[in-house]
């Protein structure tokens, strides 16, 4: 069913009505949030500082246990792999009847392989997660001399 020319000017009216009291009532929910916050915070900065040290504390705590489980996880990664790659290499002698086939070979130099690509990823992985730990440590430090000047 239509809506004829009365009730389309009818809705778009009342659309325009609702995000107008819509728009008005954001703005007197942020103006009254604004009267109602903690102006102790303001009067007194030395408080703000201190609670600003134990927060940094708590973030360069957060930070460490972060980088310790990540790198934790990466060393359980690089195992996983070394293990399977370990686990295909004894299915390839087993299937092969160790009789030195090339396939056995081939099996054997795969898993050199292997060990030596998840020990450079690891270590590769380790050394990004330190950087970016050192990376946030300075923004923090930064952000510390910043409100203690």
């Amino acid at each position: 069913m239509k809506l004829n020319y009365l009730l389309k000017s009818v809705s778009t009216v009342g659309r325009f009505l609702a995000t107008a009291l819509f728009c008005v009532l954001a703005v007197a929910f942020v103006w009254q949030s604004a009267f109602f916050s903690n102006t102790a915070a303001m009067a007194a900065p030395a408080a703000t500082l201190i609670a600003e040290a134990d927060i940094s504390s708590q973030v360069q705590d957060t930070l460490d246990k972060g980088a310790k489980l990540s790198k934790d996880f990466i060393e359980d990664t690089k195992e996983r792999v070394e293990r399977t790659a370990s686990k295909n290499t004894d299915r390839v002698e087993q299937a092969t009847d160790d009789n030195g086939s090339v396939a056995e070979r081939k099996a054997n130099r795969d898993e050199t392989r292997i060990y030596k690509r998840a020990e450079e990823d690891a270590a590769r992985t380790k050394e990004q997660v330190d950087r970016s730990k050192n990376a946030v440590e300075g923004v923090i430090d930064t952000i510390k001399d910043a409100f203690s000047k």
